[in-house]
C-alpha cells in the first residue's frame, strides 16, 4: 500500500486511516457542514466507518482513482477535515475535488489551501489536464475558495442537488493544466511506500 502525505505551509493532506473514523463522524454530523452536503448527516458510526472502509479499499488499488484525504494543521496534528480528489477515465485526464473543514477553522483560508495544495499535486503528480468542483449556488464560502485558487465557473445546473432546503442548482467550475493557479511550489510532495 501506498502512503501519500502533501504539504503545504500550514497544512499535511494525508490519506484516510481507518483510526479516523471518530473525528469524520463528527465533521459529517455538524448541521453546518452538511446544510450544502448531499451525503447527509450519517445515522450512526457504522455507516461513517463503512464510508471510511470505502476509501480505504480505493486507496489499496493497484491504479487509486479516488484519493482521500485527512486535512491537518501541521504544527498541531490537529484533524479541520477532508478533501478527495475523484479520477476519471485516463483518456480524458481529469478529476473532481470536493472539501469538507470542520466549522472551526472557517474563515482562516485552510480550504482555500488544502485546495490549492491538490490542484498541484493533480495537474503536476498526476498530470491531469482538468479538475472540475461543484457547489450549491447559496454556498458562497465555497464559491470563494474555487475562485480564490483560480477555477473558473463554467456553467450551472438547474436543482441538480437534493439538500435538506429542497433541490439546488449547482455551479460548475473547473481549472486546466494551462490556467493561472495559486500553488506553493516551495511545498514538494512525499511519497512514502509502506
Amino acid at each position: 500500500m501506498i502512503k501519500i502525505e502533501l504539504h503545504s505551509a500550514r497544512l499535511k493532506l494525508r490519506l484516510i486511516e481507518d483510526t479516523d473514523w471518530m473525528v469524520v463522524h463528527g465533521l459529517h454530523s455538524l448541521p453546518e457542514t452538511d446544510e450544502f452536503n448531499t451525503l447527509g448527516i450519517p445515522k450512526n458510526t457504522d455507516e461513517t466507518k463503512m464510508i471510511i472502509d470505502s476509501w480505504i479499499a480505493d486507496h489499496q488499488q493497484q491504479e487509486i482513482k479516488n484519493y482521500t484525504f485527512a486535512v491537518e494543521q501541521s504544527a498541531k496534528d490537529q484533524f479541520i477535515g477532508l478533501i478527495t480528489l475523484k479520477v476519471g477515465n485516463p483518456k480524458y485526464r481529469k478529476a473532481e475535488v470536493w472539501y469538507k473543514i470542520h466549522v472551526k477553522y472557517w474563515g482562516q483560508g485552510f480550504a482555500t489551501e488544502a485546495l490549492n495544495r491538490i490542484l498541484d499535486f493533480g495537474l503536476t503528480e498526476l498530470k491531469l489536464h482538468r479538475i472540475e468542483a461543484g457547489c450549491a449556488v447559496d454556498n458562497i464560502g465555497s464559491i470563494k475558495v474555487l475562485e480564490k485558487v483560480g477555477m473558473i465557473k463554467e456553467g450551472r445546473k438547474r436543482q441538480v442537488l437534493p439538500l435538506k432546503s429542497g433541490w439546488s442548482d449547482n455551479f460548475e467550475y473547473a481549472i486546466i493544466e494551462t490556467d493561472k493557479r495559486l500553488v506553493d511550489s516551495t511545498m514538494p510532495v512525499n511519497h512514502k511506500n509502506v
